[in-house]
């Protein structure tokens, strides 16, 4: 078998069960009502059930069945324990991911389990024994456990924070997951050490399966939500596959000229989920300024504030997608590429991203000096009063202060503009 066909079987295995999970999944919900109610931060106006998860969780467990009667990933099962570790996790947090989308579980009982998910995880499975800088090595066990613990529930509550816009957590997780694929293929090319890399590239694999299968109904209009339980289980996946990576490289066995490569375990995963941890951060943040929980519910993380803006919520993905290439490629391209030609890629992508991003800004402000130009009947006619699509949006305006046709017309394709950038 080559190298990467064994990848491509449980990847395709994993998104062709998840697949055909998804649409049972749906009927059910959609049959038994097995959806909460709209909430007031919600996006969505239609009720739709978020059993996702168990349908993306049911793709990843064949998909590891798969795998494991696969002879090229006998050294990966050689030792059985930490795939069952992960896979024990993996189940629980789908379980608590359920009820929680079902019935609202209290913030501190989601919390609480998350860290029995990470604690079996790095009980049995996966931690981070060194860190590749001069080569450091975790003092003690106990150090380990906890920085292992500590990165999985940061990277869980991270995904699941930014989950709140159609299609957007499983397309960055595809993104991300097949950069991180690549990076870790890469290292064994340049250290051959492939005993280190199989279980993180499977896991990748796996969940970049998982998440193609599982789009087609998220892509908006969503017919079906991966819910918390899918959001838990993306992140939980990532941190352990990046995990599993990390410490493994010895700065010491790498050339002058390959000390930026033993970085990259740290920076990647980093890199990969730059924009759900900032959004995380900032949640966080601001929620604690307000006196609140940092696991409150509000309607100001990044993805709102870009419908704010004026994106659409497609758009508003799309922008999500943009920056989770740039920020990950450039990072992994400074391993694979000419530094030159890293540095142009991340330089030419942050550019082009902020510029789509500020995009509705722009018109709006178009928008708005058209609107203060605007007089009724005569432009600029002394005496006239301005139209605002503000205040006419408030009721400030002055209702028997007639506005020209052309002038409504006009207005008004403005908007749809805004609206649909």
């Amino acid at each position: 078998m080559s190298q990467f066909s064994g990848y491509l079987i449980v990847l395709v295995v994993s998104a062709g069960i998840t697949f055909g999970f998804a649409h049972l999944a749906r009927r059910v919900g959609v049959k038994y009502g097995l959806h909460p109610p709209i909430r007031e931060r919600d996006v969505h106006q239609t009720p739709t059930p978020r059993l996702g998860g168990v349908a993306m969780f049911i793709g990843i467990l064949v998909a590891f069945g798969v795998a494991w009667q696969l002879p090229f990933f006998d050294l990966v099962f050689a030792d059985p324990e930490p795939v069952l570790a992960i896979l024990g996790a993996a189940l629980f947090i789908v379980g608590i991911g359920v009820a929680d989308d079902l019935w609202d579980l209290d913030w501190m009982i989601k919390l609480a389990a998350q860290f029995m998910a990470a604690g079996l995880v790095a009980w049995l499975g996966v931690q981070i024994y060194s860190l590749p800088i001069g080569g450091l090595t975790v003092g003690s066990s106990w150090v380990s456990f906890s920085m292992t613990v500590f990165a999985i529930v940061l990277v869980m509550n991270a995904i699941n924070f930014v989950d709140g816009l159609d299609g957007l957590v499983a397309g960055v997780a595809v993104i991300a997951n097949t950069v991180f694929f690549v990076y870790t293929q890469l290292l064994v090319t340049s250290t051959g050490a492939s005993d280190y890399f199989n279980l993180a590239s499977l896991i990748a694999a796996i969940l970049v399966g998982a998440c193609l299968g599982f789009l087609p109904l998220n892509w908006h209009p969503a017919r079906l939500f991966m819910g918390d339980a899918g959001a838990l289980l993306v992140g939980l996946l990532m941190a352990t596959s990046a995990a599993a990576v990390t410490g493994q490289v010895d700065p010491a066995a790498l050339g002058r000229t390959q000390l930026l490569p033993a970085f990259i375990p740290i920076l990647l995963p980093f890199a990969i989920l730059v924009v759900p941890l900032a959004d995380f951060v900032l949640a966080v943040l601001r929620r604690l300024r307000a006196g609140k929980s940092p696991f409150s519910a509000d309607r100001m993380h990044l993805h709102h504030r870009l419908l704010d803006l004026g994106h659409s919520q497609v758009h508003a993905v799309l922008i999500f997608y943009g920056w989770t290439v740039v920020i990950s490629v450039g990072c992994l391209a400074f391993f694979a590429a000419p530094t030159w030609l890293a540095v142009l890629f991340v330089s030419v992508g942050v550019v082009t991203c902020t510029a789509f991003t500020l995009l509705p800004i722009g018109r709006r402000r178009r928008a708005d000096r058209l609107a203060q130009r605007v007089a009724t009947g005569t432009e600029g006619a002394p005496g006239s009063a301005l139209y605002d699509r503000l205040d006419e949006a408030s009721g400030q305006r002055d209702p028997e202060a007639p506005v020209s046709g052309d002038t409504l017309d006009t207005l008004d394709s403005l908007a749809k503009k805004d609206q649909h950038p």
